[in-house]
C-alpha cells in the first residue's frame, strides 16, 4: 500500500527527532513521543475525516476484515527511504486511529541495550521456554530480536517467528529464519504454533503469549525439545509466572505449575527508564535463571518466592528489578524520582538511601 503524502510527512519527522513512538489522535495535533514525553507537531488538528483515510488507507482486503471484526489491528509498514514501522490501529469513539513506532534499521549490540550478559548464555540452550516481559514499550521485542539475530549468527538450525507485526526482518546467517505475521501468513497466534511445530524448527520465537491455546501450545513445545521465545506484557518476574497459571481454569492449573516449573529457563523483565537529563532512557532489569530452588517455589505454586530466588543469586547473574535501578542510580544515570517512581518496593529502597546515602531533596 502507498503511504500517504502527509503520513511521510510525520514519519519522516519522528526520524528526525529520533521519537519513539508517533500517534495520530482525532482532535489533536499528531504527537511524537521524544525520550519519554509527548510532544505535538505543530500542525493543525486532526479531524476525523483525516484519520480514517490515514488508518483505511494502510489496509489491504484482509487487513481491513480484520479491523472490522476485531476493532483493533497491528500490521507493518516499510517506506523505502524511511524504513519499517510498527503500526497499532484501534477505535476511539468510533473513529480509527493509530499509534505508530519506528523500527531501528539494525539490531543493537547488547552492550548498547545494556543486556546482562547472561542473556547471551539463555540463547544458547537448545530446549526450554524463555520470556520476555514488561509494559508496552519497554524494548521487548528488541531484546527478542537481539536474541534472535545472535542464535542465528551461532547455530545451524531452524528458527521460526510468529510476529504481530513482523518488525525487523532477519537474513539468514548460520541459521534458517522463517518470519511469519499474522494477518499475513497466519490467522492466529494459536492457530499457527500448532502448524510451526510440524515445520522442524529447532527455535520458536512468539511475539506474545497472549491466550491459553498458545501458552499451553508453547509449553508444549518447550518441553518436548525446542527452545521457545516469547513476550507477555507483564511488569515482574513474579508476576509473570502468576498470570501464565491464571489465564487457565482452576482445575488445570496445577498441570500447567508443574509444566511451567519443569521447561521454564529464564525470565527478562525490563523498564525503561529516562535518564537525568531527560534526553534519553536507560534499561533496568529483573533477571530469573532458573535452579532449583525456582522450579520447587513454581511446582509447589509459592512464586511469590522467586523474588528470594533472585536476591540471593546475584553470584548467578540474577537480579530484582530494584536491585537494577539501584545501579543505575548510583552510577548516576537516573534521579532519585525515578528510583522510587519504578521501584517494586519504594518504601525499602527510601529506608535503605537513607541509612546509605543522603536523600535528594
Amino acid at each position: 500500500m502507498a503511504i500517504p503524502a502527509e503520513l511521510q510527512r510525520i514519519l519522516a519527522l519522528a526520524r528526525k527527532e529520533r521519537a519513539s513512538d508517533i500517534h495520530v489522535v482525532v482532535g489533536l495535533p499528531p504527537a511524537l513521543r521524544v525520550n519519554g514525553q509527548i510532544v505535538f507537531i505543530d500542525r493543525q488538528a486532526v479531524t476525523r475525516k483525516e484519520a480514517t483515510e490515514l488508518c483505511m488507507g494502510l489496509l489491504n482486503a484482509e487487513q481491513a476484515k480484520a479491523f472490522k471484526q476485531d476493532w483493533q489491528l497491528c500490521l507493518a509498514l516499510v517506506d523505502p527511504q524511511l524504513g519499517r514501522f510498527r503500526v497499532a490501529l484501534y477505535l476511539h469513539a468510533g473513529c480509527p486511529e493509530m499509534a505508530i513506532r519506528p523500527v531501528a534499521e539494525q539490531i543493537p549490540a547488547r552492550e548498547e541495550l545494556r543486556l546482562p550478559s547472561q542473556v547471551e548464555e539463555l540463547c544458547r540452550l537448545t530446549s526450554g521456554l524463555i520470556l520476555i516481559t514488561g509494559p508496552t514499550g519497554s524494548g521487548k521485542t528488541t531484546t527478542m530480536n537481539f536474541m534472535i539475530d545472535l542464535i542465528n549468527s551461532q547455530r545451524r538450525c531452524k528458527i521460526i517467528t510468529i510476529e504481530d507485526p513482523v518488525e525487523y526482518i532477519h537474513r539468514p546467517k548460520k541459521a534458517i529464519v522463517v518470519q511469519q505475521e499474522l494477518y499475513l501468513d497466519v490467522k492466529s497466534f494459536s492457530r499457527a504454533l500448532v502448524h510451526v511445530l510440524r515445520q522442524n524448527p529447532d527455535v520458536v520465537c512468539i511475539g506474545e503469549m497472549r491466550d491459553p491455546d498458545t501458552t499451553e501450545t508453547a509449553l508444549v513445545a518447550a518441553e518436548t525439545g525446542h527452545l521457545v521465545i516469547a513476550t507477555c506484557h507483564t511488569p515482574s518476574v513474579v508476576q509473570t509466572a502468576e498470570r501464565i497459571v491464571a489465564i487457565f481454569p482452576e482445575n488445570k492449573q496445577p498441570q500447567i505449575y508443574l509444566q511451567l516449573a519443569n521447561c521454564l529457563q529464564g525470565v527478562i523483565a525490563q523498564r525503561l527508564v529516562p535518564s537525568v537529563t531527560g534526553k534519553e532512557r536507560y534499561l533496568a532489569v529483573e533477571l530469573l535463571l532458573m535452579n532449583y530452588a525456582a522450579r520447587r517455589h513454581i511446582r509447589e505454586r509459592q512464586v511469590h518466592l522467586l523474588w528470594n530466588v533472585m536476591e540471593t543469586g546475584s553470584k548467578l547473574g540474577m537480579r530484582t528489578m530494584d536491585a537494577s535501578l539501584l545501579e543505575l542510580y548510583q552510577a548516576g544515570l537516573i534521579s532519585y524520582e525515578s528510583l522510587l517512581n519504578y521501584a517494586q518496593h519504594p518504601a525499602a529502597m527510601r529506608a535503605r538511601l537513607g541509612r546509605d546515602l543522603p536523600a535528594e531533596q
